[in-house]
């Protein structure tokens, strides 16, 4: 797979990717084979922590699935990729602000006395307590640099306010509590306020693992939906609850990502990329390439659901490879999508008409009067508008616009909005007012009105993922940067330990 380098977006009246029920959790052929480059969600929104008024949150998780007790090396992420978060800013399906982060693994080859004068090198990550002042006991320091590069530009490093450092250190994975006795405080140390070029105002960054805040029942929706969707919305335990994940974060003032102060809508997306040419040495490490200029795009993700259930197993890996701009070659998965009739057949949902101009507002467009930029080039992306006041914690509803908080998904989206009931409603035809009833074949004009959370005719059904969290662990969230919860130990795991391997 190589990148094309420049987009060429076509001017289509509707160009579609997908959407889809399942997080990005290992959703394509290759992608599965490098979890340590596989982003799983990505989310945008306006921060809701006191004091943080007028800033954007960006949050992109990768190395999916992670399980507390996976030592001992646990989940670095890998040194030879460059992992970004981008942001289109005039609605043209191309990044005019790409932020780039980069790892490095120190091994400090740490050794015990092994008698008769010799010592021996450890195979333990750590040989003592770790602190944010003591690492001296860590066997690997992970450390990662940011670069900011605006559209084509060169790539310019992020510094942190207090000593200009361009070298930022993440917190190990949480070990156990014998190893980090309070892992949130530890964690906490590695939030750094950053300087970033171009902007006056400084930002906040924070890389580190966190408890995977995706809520979903995995195994049984890709077993043939082996669950009761038209059961409550509260009916099954998620599958996630005993996962980690790796959370790159970053918090920048709305007014740095905006094309200009009228312009209040943006978009966003992350992804990663290797080397094009790698070659291992005879123990099997790798070494980097001369030249870093030559990146494959091996990972994509912008819209929540997208690669897993609606596009087709082989165009998947080409939809990691591609950028928002060249969309248009995936029309055909969504303007008749094949959940619809897969829900039908397994449940006996409604099918909307088709073509699903209700899904071109969702995915690509914005949704009008909510979140769709002037002059906008259909390209799949998560769109957020910034001059909509974020919602207190307390009243975030997790419908998100469906619910009538129109500071949730599809309007960016926030660790709470449950994605996977939202987009099964989308699916099934719930925003289907919004754009062309959903064909002109629909007999009811007010078959799925915008915004409504309901069945859309008298005697019809809607399926709804219906998973909310799990009483037990207690699927919450943070209400300050990084938002995600710290993630849960190595030991002591009792059932949460076993489930996760």
């Amino acid at each position: 797979m190589k990148l094309k380098p420049l987009c060429l977006c076509l001017s289509l009246g509707l160009v579609v990717p997908a959407a889809a029920l399942a997080s990005s959790h290992r959703e394509a052929p290759f992608i599965s084979h490098m979890p340590q480059v596989d982003a799983s969600d990505f989310y945008m929104f306006m921060s809701y922590e006191p004091q943080r008024s007028g800033y954007v949150t960006l949050l992109a998780n990768y190395n999916p699935l992670q399980g507390p007790t996976g030592g001992p090396n646990f989940f670095p992420l890998s040194d030879q990729a460059a992992y970004d978060i981008n942001v289109d800013n005039d609605a043209d399906g191309k990044p005019d602000l790409t932020f780039r982060f980069q790892f490095k693994h120190q091994y400090k080859d740490l050794k015990v006395y092994g008698g008769t004068g010799t010592y021996t090198s450890v195979p333990l990550l750590n040989i003592g307590p770790v602190s944010a002042t003591d690492q001296s006991a860590l066997n690997r320091i992970d450390t990662f640099t940011v670069s900011v590069r605006k559209g084509h530009g060169k790539f310019m490093p992020v510094e942190t306010n207090a000593g200009s450092k361009t070298t930022f250190t993440k917190p190990v994975d949480n070990i156990g509590t014998k190893s980090i006795s309070d892992y949130d405080m530890y964690a906490n140390s590695y939030v750094y306020d950053v300087s970033v070029p171009g902007c006056s105002m400084p930002g906040r960054v924070f890389v580190g693992q966190r408890k995977d805040g995706f809520v979903v029942n995995v195994g049984e929706v890709f077993d043939l939906v082996n669950t009761n969707p038209l059961g409550p919305r509260d009916g099954a335990q998620n599958a996630l609850t005993s996962k980690n994940v790796t959370t790159l974060g970053l918090e920048m003032p709305a007014s740095c990502l905006q094309h200009s102060k009228s312009n209040h809508i943006i978009g966003g997306w992350t992804a990663a990329s290797i080397p094009q040419t790698r070659v291992l040495n005879k123990y099997g490490e790798g070494e980097h390439p001369a030249n870093h200029s030559k990146w494959t795009q091996v990972s994509r993700l912008g819209m929540p659901l997208v690669n897993e259930l609606v596009i087709g197993l082989k165009d998947k890996d080409k939809f990691n490879n591609s950028m928002p701009c060249n969309d248009a070659q995936f029309l055909s998965y969504v303007t008749k999508p094949s959940l619809p009739v897969l829900l039908n057949a397994l449940f006996g949902t409604e099918i909307p008409h088709t073509p699903r101009n209700d899904l071109v507002t969702v995915f690509l467009t914005g949704v009008p009067g909510l979140n769709k930029p002037a002059n906008v080039k259909p390209s799949e992306e998560l769109r957020l508008n910034t001059s909509i006041a974020p919602t207190a914690p307390v009243e975030q509803n997790d419908l998100g616009v469906l619910g009538g908080d129109l500071a949730g998904f599809p309007n960016g989206r926030r660790p709470y909005d449950d994605v996977v009931d939202i987009e099964l409603r989308v699916a099934e035809g719930a925003l289907c007012g919004v754009a062309g009833n959903c064909g002109a074949q629909t007999a009811d004009p007010n078959h799925g009105a915008p915004f409504t959370d309901g069945t859309r005719s008298p005697g019809a059904t809607m399926a709804t993922e219906h998973v909310t969290g799990d009483e037990n662990a207690a699927d919450t969230y943070l209400d300050h940067f990084p938002y995600l919860m710290p993630p849960l130990p190595g030991s002591p795991n009792g059932s949460n330990g076993v489930a996760a391997n």
